[in-house]
């Protein structure tokens, strides 16, 4: 108590400089009520502040040199201002401090350091401030014992070292005291309330503006200090987040529920449970000038080829755009870049066992914040028509079920052409189909009768995604009873044409890519108007150009229909039958992996 009083007198009787008058001074108060020092502040602010009644009635010159400073950028050499008014200054023009409602820059008193919290309130996690709050109103007891420690130890050294009187050693005392503020002041406030005050694990300094204010935005925290040009990142954040349950579209009847959602460290989480290798690297940056969105690479470092990780790393870091709102679908698009092609490049799962599996085969993934979905690459075309359940079977069953699901898909292709070729043709007919055909002609002619049921099956689709759930049994009935019934009673349609289109609908829901079967739907209409129009030869061009343009396409260096094209015979095998697990003992040799053994002898 002593101290502090003799330090707050020799404040009191300093001389005043000619600067400093044109200043005036705030007293600092310590925790006990006690005058430990003086902050200087411009006479002309007070004026200003006295002319205007505050922040909200600024002068009109100076309201303008805001608005003008609010389309500033950071830079990423801008320092911290060690003044918290050239601070609030900076953070008014960059990112709407007083303007935005959840922007918060919260000011307290630690141990008679001024402390600026600076957080947006949405992401605050409420429980682990608050504890570190409660541990940094102690900073007064540690600050004091530290510096007494300090003292003690300096007037042993001193003494012993030289001797003297006691007038001696109090002279002493006092510089040790000085040196000890301006140390504190300096490097050691930092440093203290890094490594002893803040209680969390995820804590880093940085002197760098745009850095703190990057990693408020991600929903951390950030410590400014007076007098400091420092500030101190705490990781505590949360984030509206749904539980993991399992995808609707990727269902199994056997195997695990859960599913990836909208928060990346929860997807990350999920696919490092699977996978305990030190090896699986996950390398994190930012798309979008203004989103800032957070993307994240992983891959298993001894297993996928280096080159790919680099040639993708490399995309993404050239993607030039303000933002990524729809998250994964954009970001493919700008690294992939295939234009009007309808087929997917990518494959994307929402299921972390899918995804686990993939990265153990050499593949590499890519996710992105905000998105459930998860890219994988590179992809073929028959990497999109397979699914979990075929895995969670039998050997036998996984096969048959392949092998339907292959039927299918065939099915909602190439079903409708080939039926209205043989309809159209009945010269094609084989022997013992003389069956197929209509028995009677309807008022629209099949062509158009198919038209009119496909755009009506896709509006029903998309009506199904917008209406609620109770009602979309109701509407199920609706389209097939009261529509299909009375347009065929009514002679406008033909029962098989309803009947072969609900097959190849059934084709298209069965297909596990619901990008490949979007794609297969373009595919199957265009077949079909080019057999209606040129016949035989429609159907065998058609079908030679689809085969040929999917042959042609390549995503990062990897042929679109391996192994058909070109032929590996193994790897065919593999995607005709499922094999037992522990026959499967080498990766795929599309991927290039480094290490190409499953079961290392």
């Amino acid at each position: 108590m002593y101290k502090q009083m003799k330090r707050a007198k020799l404040v009191k009787g300093k001389t005043v400089s000619q600067p400093d008058r044109d200043k005036e001074t705030a007293l600092i108060i310590d925790a006990e009520g006690n005058i430990i020092g003086e902050q200087s502040k411009p006479v002309h602010a007070k004026a200003q502040d006295d002319q205007g009644g505050g922040a909200p009635d600024e002068h009109p010159k100076q309201q303008r040199q805001t608005k003008h400073a609010a389309g500033r950028k950071l830079d990423h050499n801008t320092v911290i201002p060690d003044n918290f008014d050239e601070l609030k200054q900076s953070l008014e023009a960059t990112v709407g401090f007083n303007q935005s409602f959840d922007v918060v820059f919260r000011e307290m008193v630690f141990g008679g350091q001024k402390t600026g919290i600076f957080y947006y309130n949405g992401f605050a996690k409420d429980e682990v401030l608050t504890e570190i709050l409660a541990r940094l109103s102690y900073a007064s007891g540690e600050r004091s014992s530290e510096k007494r420690d300090e003292h003690h130890y300096a007037d042993l050294r001193t003494g012993s070292r030289h001797g003297g009187n006691v007038e001696d050693r109090s002279k002493r005392s006092e510089e040790n005291e000085r040196d000890t503020d301006s140390g504190a002041r300096g490097r050691g406030v930092i440093g203290l309330f890094d490594e002893a005050l803040i209680p969390h694990i995820q804590v880093k300094r940085t002197s760098k503006l745009k850095e703190a204010v990057d990693n408020v935005a991600m929903g951390g925290t950030a410590f400014f200090f007076e007098g400091q040009d420092e500030a101190v990142l705490v990781d505590a954040k949360t984030f509206p987040v749904r539980s993991t349950e399992e995808p609707d579209l990727e269902r199994v009847v056997r195997g695990s529920r859960d599913g990836f959602v909208e928060t990346l460290l929860t997807n990350v989480t999920l696919v490092r449970r699977r996978i305990r290798d030190p090896k699986l690297t996950l390398e994190i940056m930012q798309v979008g000038a203004r989103t800032q969105t957070d993307v994240c690479i992983g891959y298993i470092k001894d297993i996928c080829d280096l080159s790919l990780v680099e040639a993708v790393r490399d995309k993404i870091k050239q993607v030039q755009v303000d933002g990524v709102p729809l998250a994964e679908k954009q970001l493919e698009e700008s690294i992939m870049g295939k234009g009007w092609n309808p087929y997917p490049m990518v494959r994307y799962s929402e299921r972390p066992d899918v995804v686990s599996a993939h990265l153990l085969e050499g593949h590499l993934i890519v996710f992105v914040d905000t998105s459930p979905s998860v890219m994988i690459l590179p992809t073929t075309f028959f990497h999109h028509v397979q699914h979990a359940e075929e895995y969670r079977q039998t050997p036998l069953v996984g096969s048959y079920l392949r092998w339907v699901r292959y039927i299918g898909i065939a099915a909602s292709i190439f079903l409708l052409p080939l039926w209205y070729l043989i309809v159209s043709m009945p010269g094609l007919k084989p022997a013992g189909l003389d069956f197929l055909g209509p028995q009677k002609i309807a008022e629209i002619p099949l062509l158009g009768q198919f038209l009119i049921a496909e755009l009506g099956i896709d509006l029903m689709r998309m009506a199904a995604v917008h209406t609620p759930t109770p009602l979309a049994t109701a509407m199920g009935l609706v389209a097939a009873i009261l529509i299909g019934d009375i347009a065929v009673k009514t002679g406008l349609f033909v029962n098989e044409v309803i009947l072969y289109l609900a097959v190849a609908a059934i084709g298209t829901f069965a297909t596990p890519s619901y990008e490949l079967s979007l794609a297969n739907r373009i595919s199957r209409l265009l077949l079909l108007i080019a057999t209606a129009v040129f016949q035989v030869p429609g159907f065998v061009i058609g079908c030679t150009v689809w085969l040929v343009f999917l042959t042609l396409q390549r995503a990062y260096n990897t042929p679109y229909m391996w192994p058909f094209i070109p032929f590996n015979a193994k790897a065919m095998y593999d995607l005709l039958v499922r094999r037992p697990f522990l026959a499967m003992t080498r990766r795929l040799s599309l991927t290039k992996t480094t290490d190409s053994t499953r079961q290392p002898q």
